[in-house]
């Protein structure tokens, strides 16, 4: 059984697939670069004052729905068909007027249409672990979206400086076939042949480049990045 990430979906799994077969199979991560401290600052704050509160409370073009908790962890059973599961940590967790759930991804990013097939599948897996857990009670997921944050103004007055960060929100298509397709894919990847290495991934690149260095060769070439 191995544990997939649904945070690794977006970027990991689509620039690379020697990396996330590395990282999955064999436990061996990229690198990491850190995240500025100020995008987690902001993120929780958000996130921690809309709990217990209408999504209303930010814009009336949100749907209706109270924010039960943030940044749950889930862990799911295994996927139908294949010898992976879910485990991560979604953003918020919404309750509807029919008492069925919104699942709500939280970026401080630029709102685009193309964030909705970026992060889709992040969003159906979660929802996938939150209706087949594997342990407690399924929570019924209804409807995806995602809840876009980015700076657009800022002010100085009485010693304080203001950023105000507008939401934009954007329905994510609930898909569950095409999650499980998507598992299964991956699962086909993890149980074949070492997959070849992405010509554009930089740390493919920056393996071989520091690896010509190591042996003293000269490379032949400028590094690449």
């Amino acid at each position: 059984m191995y544990k997939l990430s649904p945070s690794d979906f977006a970027y990991l799994y689509e620039e690379c697939k020697l990396c996330y077969y590395l990282k999955i199979k064999h436990g061996i991560t990229q690198p990491k670069m850190p995240m500025p401290g100020v995008f987690s600052a902001i993120n929780s704050l958000i996130q921690g004052n809309l709990v217990g509160k209408d999504l209303h409370v930010l814009s009336d073009k949100l749907p209706n729905g109270i924010v039960e908790s943030q940044e749950g962890w889930v862990e799911s059973k295994q996927v139908p068909g294949t010898d992976v599961f879910i485990k991560g940590k979604y953003d918020l967790l919404v309750k509807l007027d029919d008492g069925s759930y919104l699942l709500v991804d939280l970026k401080i990013s630029t709102s685009g249409i193309d964030k909705i097939d970026k992060y889709g599948t992040q969003l159906n897996a979660y929802k996938f672990a939150l209706e087949n857990p594997a342990a407690g009670t399924p929570i019924k997921i209804t409807r995806l979206g995602l809840l876009m944050f980015y700076p657009d103004e800022v002010k100085f007055e009485n010693g304080n400086s203001t950023l105000t960060f507008p939401p934009n929100w954007l329905e994510v298509p609930v898909d569950d076939k095409g999650f499980l397709d998507f598992a299964r894919k991956i699962d086909i990847l993890l149980s074949g042949p070492t997959p070849e290495e992405s010509e554009t991934c930089q740390w493919c690149k920056y393996r071989h480049i520091g690896d010509t260095w190591t042996h003293k060769v000269q490379p032949k070439d400028e590094i690449p990045f």
